[in-house]
């Protein structure tokens, strides 16, 4: 009769034993005889709850998904002869990006005789990554593709610190909101 080294459902060493007496000690049990190594000499089994065990590892999977970070690559378009006020608004708008843990990949669009001086848009992704260095460092140099020019700045902080930061930043923000009425009603007179 074939056998197989048996163990219990605490992780204790039962030893090995026939396949019925493994079966047996199961049901009496009231848990399920479950192959974990089957190439091992001789097959390992387990008692446990089977539906117990797949439901575990399930939310285990899932929570495993939950925090894992998505990277995302945002893209600003910028021309070569932009304004300084629209330069600083497509700035401000690569900071929020790199704040939040995002990649951002900045294309400069040259269009008829600009396509004729590339060195213009080489300068002006070399400013966008001095403006940025302190949240973010370029990924890929500056690069011509086309009629385009292609740059990608990658955050210093990760996307799950970026989260983490912004909700300790909101958990103070609400903290100190209720923390206030107190303060104010504990000076009045009564």
């Amino acid at each position: 009769m074939p056998e197989v080294r048996l163990v219990g459902p605490n992780g204790e060493q039962v030893g090995i034993v026939s396949i019925g007496d493994a079966l047996k000690l199961a049901q009496e049990s009231d848990l399920d005889l479950v192959e974990v190594a089957a190439t091992a000499r001789p097959p390992v089994c387990k008692l446990m709850d089977y539906g117990k065990f797949k439901y575990e590892s399930a939310m285990k999977a899932r929570e495993a998904r939950r925090n894992q970070a998505h990277t995302i690559i945002k893209e600003i378009k910028l021309r070569p002869k932009i304004d300084p006020h629209d330069y600083e608004t497509k700035k401000g708008h690569v900071v929020r990006f790199l704040k939040a843990g995002d990649k951002v990949k900045v294309t400069i669009m040259f269009r008829g005789r600009e396509q004729s001086r590339p060195e213009l848009g080489f300068r002006l992704l070399q400013r966008l990554a001095e403006d940025v260095t302190d949240l973010g460092f370029v990924e890929s140099q500056p690069k011509q593709d086309g009629r385009n020019m292609i740059m990608v700045i990658g955050p210093h902080k990760k996307k799950a610190e970026a989260k983490a930061e912004k909700a300790a930043a909101k958990a103070r923000g609400t903290g100190q909101q209720d923390a206030e009425p107190a303060e104010e009603q504990a000076a009045q007179p009564q």
